[in-house]
C-alpha cells in the first residue's frame, strides 16, 4: 500500500457514494506539490461536488473516510479528507471543508485524479492575511496553552487554555521525542511552514519553507530545522540526540514564530490573536 493507492482507493469509493455529484477529485498536499514520506506524510484528497449541498453530504464524506482509514495500513489512518462544491469554493456560499491554505494548495499544486478540472476555475484565491490569520488560529488551538475569546476585543484576562498537550511536548523534549519521529517532525516544522507563507503567500513543500527559513538572518534553530527535514525520510537512530537538538532549539523555534506573528496580526486588525501570541510567548519563557 502506498499514498496513491490510498488515494485512488478513496477516489472510487466517492465515486461509488457520490455518482454524478462527484465533479472532480485532486491529490493535495505532499502527493501533489512534492516531499511525500510514507513514514510522516498524511494522505490529502480534496474533493469538489455539485452545488447545491445537500444536508447528508457532511455525513456521507466522514463515512466514507472513516471505511477508507478503517483498511489496516497507517497510510490508510492518515487519509484526509477536503471538500466542497463551485460555490462555497468561490466564496458564494457556506459549507463543506476547504481552508484557506488547502484551498491555496488546490489552486496552486492540485493534482487531477478524476472528473473535470473546469470544477476548480470558481475557487477564490485566499490573501496572504487570511493565510495568516487562520494559520495562527490553527496554531493556537493545536500548539499553544492560549486561545483568543470570541470575537476581537476581549482583554488578556479573558484569553482562556487552549490545546495544551503540544505545547507539553514543545516544552518538554523527552516527551516529544517518546511520541515517535512523526510527532517530532510536525512540531517542528509547523512553525517553518507558518513563516515560509506569512513571508511568501505561497503553501510551498517541507523542502521550500526549510530553504526560506535557512536563508533568513540570525536564525536560532537552524540545526533543528534541517534535521527534521532529513527526519522525514531517514528516522534518526540516537533518540538522545534528538533531545539535545529539541532542547537546545525548539523553544527558540516557537518564540521566533510568535514574534514574527504577533505585529503582523496587530497589523490585520487582529489584536485578540497578537494579546493570544504575547501570550503564548509568556508561556514558553516561563
Amino acid at each position: 500500500m502506498n499514498g496513491e493507492t490510498v488515494l485512488l482507493e478513496a477516489v472510487d469509493a466517492y465515486r461509488s457514494e457520490l455518482r454524478d455529484r462527484l465533479l472532480a477529485a485532486y491529490a493535495l498536499g505532499s502527493l501533489a506539490h512534492g516531499g511525500f514520506s510514507e513514514l510522516v506524510s498524511d494522505v490529502d484528497l480534496g474533493l469538489i461536488l455539485s452545488d447545491p449541498i445537500q444536508p447528508g453530504d457532511p455525513d456521507t464524506i466522514q463515512r466514507v473516510a472513516e471505511s477508507e482509514r478503517r483498511k489496516g495500513s497507517l497510510l490508510n489512518e492518515r487519509l484526509s479528507v477536503f471538500w466542497g462544491t463551485p460555490a462555497t469554493l468561490a466564496g458564494e456560499r457556506e459549507g463543506g471543508r476547504f481552508p484557506p491554505l488547502d484551498r491555496l494548495d488546490l489552486l496552486e499544486s492540485g493534482r487531477l485524479l478524476a472528473g473535470s478540472d473546469e470544477a476548480r476555475a470558481r475557487a477564490q484565491r485566499p490573501s496572504t492575511d487570511e493565510l495568516v490569520i487562520t494559520g495562527a488560529e490553527f496554531a493556537l488551538d493545536h500548539l499553544a496553552a492560549v486561545r483568543p475569546p470570541s470575537g476581537d476585543d476581549g482583554d488578556l484576562g479573558s484569553i482562556s487554555a487552549g490545546g495544551g498537550e503540544a505545547f507539553q511536548q514543545i516544552r518538554s523534549p523527552e516527551l516529544l521525542a517518546g511520541q515517535g519521529v512523526r510527532q517530532v517532525t510536525k512540531l517542528v516544522l509547523f512553525p517553518v511552514r507558518f513563516l515560509y507563507t506569512a513571508a511568501t503567500g505561497h503553501v510551498g513543500t517541507n523542502g521550500d519553507a526549510v530553504a526560506h527559513y535557512l536563508g533568513r538572518q540570525r536564525t536560532p534553530s537552524p540545526r533543528l530545522v534541517e534535521a527534521a527535514l532529513g527526519w522525514r525520510t531517514d528516522p534518526p537512530s540516537d533518540e538522545t540526540e534528538v533531545v539535545e537538538l529539541l532542547r537546545a532549539e525548539l523553544v527558540p523555534l516557537y518564540l521566533e514564530y510568535v514574534q514574527d506573528h504577533a505585529p503582523r496580526l496587530e497589523a490585520m486588525g487582529r489584536s485578540d490573536l497578537a494579546r493570544a501570541f504575547e501570550e503564548w510567548r509568556r508561556q514558553l519563557l516561563a
